[in-house]
């Protein structure tokens, strides 16, 4: 490898407004601190965590590109020759890049660029989510979000009840803040008594609540009021 060869920085941001200096080791604010081209899902918050970080530049100057839901695939390789030899900094919105957002994609194209590609240390909600769990972190799948209709849901939360049982991971999933609820009294009518259910709440942030329990155990309790809140679930048989 050339010192001089371009590279492209995953860079994780905060799970919200938690101090930086909790989950962000000093390396990667010397690394923001050399970038001004990022690559940003929404160009508010990123501005808003280079200032929480320290950026000392002028913000004017720096070169934003958008990716997210609504970027094409063919529109991404544009954001390499528009910064030219530049290196780039991909910030995600909460968490690290490339895990449940779009930052894949970048990727990709960096590899087919020969662009280097370095991932920085930093707060995953699913892998947190997993270390406090007390389920199986040898074998575990991530499955993103449930679907929204009521029906399919309840299929899905069964499908990877059953999958739990035939291979032994445990099943990750996370859902829209405001669907929290929802999901909660689903898993609870769906799901056997005697499978697992970890629920994190506000990881890294104040409030950080980590329950796991059976379903049996949690419906002899008031489920937790977790609307607008993020969370991470996890079951396991």
């Amino acid at each position: 490898m050339q010192n001089n060869e371009r590279r492209l920085y995953l860079i994780p941001s905060t799970l919200g407004e938690s101090a930086i200096t909790r989950v962000l080791p000093p390396f990667n604010l010397d690394v923001i601190k050399s970038l001004n081209h990022f690559v940003v899902e929404e160009e508010k918050t990123a501005r808003r965590f280079l200032i929480r970080c320290g950026y000392k530049s002028e913000l004017n100057a720096v070169h934003f590109y958008m990716l997210n839901e609504h970027t094409n695939a063919s529109d991404i390789p544009s954001i390499f020759s528009d910064s030219e030899t530049s290196d780039l900094g991909m910030i995600s919105e909460a968490g690290v890049p490339g895990v449940a957002d779009p930052g894949a994609l970048l990727v990709e194209e960096a590899f087919r660029l020969n662009i280097r590609v370095i991932p920085l240390a930093g707060p995953s909600s699913l892998i947190l989510a997993l270390m406090a769990s007390g389920l199986n972190g040898q074998q575990f799948a991530f499955n993103g979000y449930l679907p929204v209709k009521s029906q399919e849901r309840n299929a899905r939360i069964r499908f990877y009840e059953k999958r739990s049982e035939s291979e032994g991971q445990s099943q990750l999933f996370i859902e829209a803040p405001y669907r929290n609820n929802q999901l909660i009294q689903a898993l609870l009518e769906n799901c056997r008594s005697g499978t697992r259910l970890c629920i994190a709440v506000n990881l890294t942030l104040p409030g950080e609540w980590i329950r796991t329990k059976t379903i049996r155990e949690w419906r002899l309790q008031p489920p937790p009021d977790l609307k607008r809140q993020p969370a991470v679930f996890i079951l396991q048989i």
